[in-house]
């Protein structure tokens, strides 16, 4: 099985971020999660990309974000090795 690296990650900004979860629920590889903001076990919630390597890439969760709280940056070539 042949691993391909991607193009681009996302990336997510927590000041746009709602926790809404539709970038989650919407992601193939399930490499999205939903985190606690701060020190309690409830409250506000901030999407992060839990499994990097895990990513393709895809942009789905991008092309999903009702907030434009997600952007696909590229990896930059040294990493993509």
């Amino acid at each position: 099985m042949t691993t391909t690296t991607p193009k681009a990650l996302p990336t997510i900004d927590p000041q746009r971020c709602t926790g809404c979860g539709w970038c989650v629920a919407v992601c193939p590889p399930h490499v999205l999660s939903l985190q606690v903001l701060g020190t309690g076990p409830w409250g506000p919630k901030c999407s992060t990309l839990h499994d990097v390597p895990g990513c393709t890439g895809c942009a789905l969760c991008a092309v999903r974000c009702p907030f434009d709280a997600i952007r696909m940056v590229r990896v930059a070539a040294t990493q993509a090795q």
